[in-house]
């Protein structure tokens, strides 16, 4: 069954409820007056509800209505926020300023309302250490407290040990705030 409703001629019941083109109720009638109504005023009969009994018509211009729908779903998918999982990678004998920084990218993309997938990668005899590798990923989960929360706890797959973190801030929330701060930001020099 297609989820295109069925209109005009499609509508193989023996009565509908009519409803007009401004949403008036005409009550029910047979299939070929509802017909007669919506050539002599020029619209489309469309079954709205056809699991209804009598199933239930609508009088409109199909074409506009499916017209509308349509740029209202694009509309709706133009203001959804897409999830981005940002990656990091790390190893266990990390330098301070290294660190300093890497924690940095972390802070900007939880900022920004992504979610960042931490990888800290083992080689040769630090798989034997995992506990290295545990106490840099808490640590650092510790240091973005404020900003994200941590989604997947630390667990070693293979060579690796991954932890998710997730924003405190959804991604649209986070693009409201940029927004209004660039707002600020470009008004502010202009009043002085």
């Amino acid at each position: 069954m297609s989820a295109e409703p069925r209109i005009n001629d499609r509508i193989r019941v023996p009565e509908v409820r009519l409803v007009g083109p401004n949403g008036e109720q005409v009550g029910i009638v047979p299939i070929a007056k509802a017909l007669e109504i919506a050539r002599e005023s020029d619209l489309d009969l469309v079954e709205v509800a056809p699991t209804a009994r009598p199933p239930v018509a609508r009088l409109m211009d199909y074409g506009k209505f499916k017209y509308e729908s349509a740029m209202k779903a694009r509309e709706a998918r133009k203001n959804q926020a897409h999830t981005v999982i940002k990656e990091i990678k790390l190893r266990p004998k990390i330098d301070p300023h290294d660190y300093e920084t890497k924690k940095g990218h972390v802070v900007r993309f939880l900022k920004a309302g992504d979610k960042v997938k931490v990888t800290i990668m083992f080689r040769g005899r630090e798989q034997s250490r995992p506990e290295l590798g545990y106490r840099l990923l808490q640590r650092l989960a510790d240091d973005v407290e404020e900003l994200g929360f941590v989604e997947s706890r630390p667990k070693q797959d293979g060579r690796n040990m991954i932890m998710v973190i997730g924003p405190h801030k959804k991604k649209a929330e986070a693009k409201a705030e940029r927004a209004a701060a660039r707002a600020r930001q470009d008004s502010g020099p202009a009043s002085v």
